[in-house]
């Protein structure tokens, strides 16, 4: 297999503080996703219909 046949992405960056970057910004969404999920479910829900199945 030649070295032509490996994916572009699978280079590595020239740049690492570039890289390093990138991470602190998925990193940082990430967090405030999972912010947003914490505050989505820790917001009071309202309370089920009688007669249904809630599991």
């Amino acid at each position: 297999m030649s070295q032509e046949a490996v994916p572009e992405q699978a280079t590595v960056p020239a740049q690492p503080k570039g890289l390093l970057q990138q991470m602190e910004e998925l990193m940082a969404a990430l967090n405030a996703d999972l912010s947003q999920l914490d505050a989505d479910l820790s917001a009071p829900r309202p309370a089920p219909a009688e007669g249904s199945d809630s599991v």
